[in-house]
C-alpha cells in the first residue's frame, strides 16, 4: 500500500477498505462515476483528506477521500466486469427480469427507484438488442401516467439527467394535456424543474403557453419565489414580463415565505438584493407614480434590514432621481397621482381594508396574546410566526390606507372618444397582418388580460392612451415590436356599481388603538 495511504489508516483518518480501493485510484487512473460518468484521478490532495478528478464535465473537481473510495470505479474493474459475459444474451436476461421484478414491486412504496429502474433497463436493451423485457407494459410512458399525481414528489429525488429524461416523456405519456401538467408542476416545484420545463417547452413549441402561464402567475401574485427567481435570471428572454408587476409579485412571494420560514433568505431574496441592475430593469421603462409606490412598499416592508432598504431604494432613485427626497427628506415628498380605479374595484379594496382591521389584525393579536403565555420568546415558535404575520398585515394595511386615499373611483360614463382615454373600447388593426383585435382600457385595478381588459397604467395602456383615429403605435408582442393602426375608438360598458363609503375610522382607531 502507498505509505502515504498507510499513514491516514494509522492516524485513523482513512479506513483500511476505502485506502485499498483508492491504492487502484492513483493518479493517471481512468474510472467511472455513476452521475458524472468518466473521469481521470488529476492528484492526491491527501494533505487536505482529498483526491481530484478530471470529468469530462467537471475538471479539477475534488472528493472527499473516504466519498471517492466508495463511488469511483477504476476502469480495470469495469473491463473486468464486461469480460465476465461471454455470452450477454443469456447472462443479462436474467438481470433483466430482477430488475423489472423489482421496479415493479417498488413503484408504490419507492417509485423514484422504479423510475431509475426502468430507464436503466432500457438503456441496457438499447445497447443489448438482443435481450428483451419480460414486462411489455413496464414503461416510463406507463409510470408517468399512474404516477402523474405524485411526480412532483418524485421528481426531485431523481439525478437531473434522469429527471430530464422523464419531463420529455410528457407528451408520449399524457398526449394532448402534457402542457398543462407541465406548467403546473413548474408552478410548485424546486430550483432544478423550474430551469428544465421552460426549455422542454420551448423545444416542443409551446411558447405562448409558457408566456401566458407566467403572465397570469406574475399578474395574480400566485408565482412562486422559485419561478420568479428563474424569471429574474432569464429576463432578457422575457422582457415583456419586466414591469412593476413582477415587482409586486416578488414581495408577495417573499412575504409569503417569511411567514412559513422565518429567517432563512431564499433564492429569490438574495437574487433581488445581489442583482445590481434587477430594480432598474423592472421600473426604468414605468411610470415614476409606480416608482414612488415600490419606495413606499419598500421603506415599509419587514422584508430587508435597514441597510439593504437603503441599498435598494438607492437603485430605485438611480433610475428616477426625482424621487431622490423620499429617502433624504430634503424636499417636501410630491403628492401622489390619483389612481383612477372603478367604483366596483374600490369596493373590493375597501372590503378587503375592512377584514383587515376588523377580522384578520385582531384575530392575529389573540394569537401573539396566547402565545406569549407559552413563556420562553427566545424558542416560541408560534410566537415568531404570529410577529412575523403581523408585520405582514400592517404593512398591506398601510398599503391599502394608501391606495384608498389615492383612489379616485369613476364609472367611466362618457368618455372622450376622440382620443384613446380611460373608459374607451380601441381597435388596433396590425399594419403587417391587418389582422384586428380589441383593447379595454379601464382603471388601475381593473385588469383582466384575459378578456384583452387593460389597466391604464399598463405599458400597453400607456402607449395608446391620447392617441386617435389613424394614427400609428409601436407595441411589443412575443414576436416582438409590432406596428398597429388605430381601427376605432368606443365608449366601455359603464360600470354601473354603487360609489362606496369611505372606509370606516372607528374600524381604524380601533386598531391604532390595539
Amino acid at each position: 500500500m502507498d505509505a502515504e495511504l498507510e499513514k491516514l489508516v494509522e492516524a485513523g483518518k482513512l479506513s483500511s477498505k476505502a485506502a485499498g480501493q483508492l491504492e487502484k485510484l492513483k493518479p493517471g487512473t481512468f474510472c467511472l462515476h455513476k452521475s458524472w460518468g468518466f473521469g481521470r484521478v488529476r492528484e492526491w490532495n491527501l494533505l487536505f483528506n482529498q483526491v481530484v478528478i478530471d470529468f469530462t464535465n467537471k475538471k479539477s473537481h475534488p472528493m472527499q477521500t473516504e466519498y471517492a473510495a466508495e463511488n469511483l470505479t477504476p476502469l480495470e474493474q469495469i473491463i473486468k466486469f464486461h469480460e465476465q459475459f461471454k455470452e450477454p444474451e443469456k447472462q443479462l436476461q436474467p438481470i433483466i427480469v430482477t430488475v423489472e421484478n423489482t421496479a415493479a414491486r417498488n413503484q408504490k412504496i419507492h417509485p423514484e427507484l422504479a423510475f431509475e429502474l426502468i430507464m436503466g433497463r432500457d438503456d441496457l436493451l438499447a445497447r443489448v438488442p438482443r435481450v428483451h423485457t419480460t414486462h411489455i407494459g413496464l414503461t416510463i410512458s406507463k409510470l408517468i401516467l399512474e404516477e402523474e399525481n405524485r411526480l412532483i414528489s418524485i421528481l426531485p429525488k431523481l439525478p437531473a439527467a434522469k429527471e430530464k429524461r422523464i419531463l420529455q416523456a410528457l407528451p408520449s405519456a399524457l398526449g394532448p394535456n402534457w402542457t398543462e401538467r407541465a406548467l403546473g408542476l413548474m408552478q410548485g416545484s424546486h430550483g432544478r424543474m423550474v430551469a428544465q420545463i421552460p426549455r422542454i417547452l420551448n423545444e416542443a413549441g409551446q411558447h405562448a403557453e409558457l408566456r401566458t402561464t407566467l403572465e397570469r402567475s406574475v399578474r395574480e401574485h400566485s408565482a412562486t419565489s422559485e419561478m420568479l427567481a428563474w424569471l429574474c435570471n432569464e429576463r432578457e428572454s422575457w422582457s415583456e414580463l419586466v414591469t412593476p408587476d413582477l415587482l409586486g409579485a416578488i414581495f408577495s412571494a417573499l412575504e409569503r415565505e417569511q411567514h412559513n420560514a422565518p429567517g432563512r433568505a431564499s433564492k429569490l431574496h438574495r437574487t433581488l438584493v445581489e442583482d445590481r441592475q434587477l430594480l432598474g430593469d423592472i421600473l426604468r421603462n414605468g411610470d415614476v407614480g409606480l416608482a414612488r409606490d415600490v419606495m413606499r412598499r419598500l421603506q415599509l416592508s419587514p422584508l430587508f434590514d435597514e441597510l439593504t432598504k437603503r441599498s435598494l431604494l438607492a437603485r430605485i432613485v438611480k433610475v428616477h432621481p426625482e424621487l431622490e427626497s423620499m429617502i433624504t427628506g430634503s424636499q417636501a415628498e410630491e403628492k401622489a397621482a390619483p389612481l383612477i380605479v372603478s367604483w366596483s374595484s374600490l369596493e373590493k379594496r375597501k372590503a378587503e381594508y375592512e377584514e383587515l382591521v376588523k377580522t384578520k389584525i385582531p384575530e392575529n393579536s389573540r394569537e401573539i396574546a396566547l402565545a406569549r403565555s407559552y413563556g420562553d420568546l427566545s424558542e416560541n415558535f408560534e410566537f415568531k410566526a404570529a410577529k412575523q404575520m403581523q408585520s405582514v398585515l400592517l404593512r398591506r394595511k398601510a398599503e391599502l390606507e394608501q391606495m384608498l386615499h389615492n383612489a379616485r373611483g369613476t364609472s367611466f360614463e362618457n368618455p372622450d372618444t376622440s382620443r384613446v382615454s380611460i373608459g374607451t373600447i380601441v381597435t388596433l388593426r396590425n399594419a403587417e397582418t391587418n389582422m384586428e383585435e380589441a383593447y379595454t382600457i379601464l382603471g388601475a385595478w381593473d385588469g383582466d388580460p384575459d378578456r384583452h381588459i387593460i389597466s391604464y397604467q399598463t405599458a400597453i395602456g400607456q402607449a395608446l392612451l391620447g392617441h386617435e383615429i389613424g394614427e400609428t403605435v409601436s407595441l411589443n408582442t412575443e414576436h416582438g415590436t409590432a406596428q398597429f393602426t388605430i381601427a376605432s375608438i368606443q365608449p366601455a360598458t359603464p360600470d354601473r356599481t354603487p360609489a362606496p363609503s369611505p372606509p370606516s375610522e372607528s374600524a381604524v382607531e380601533a386598531v391604532i388603538a390595539k
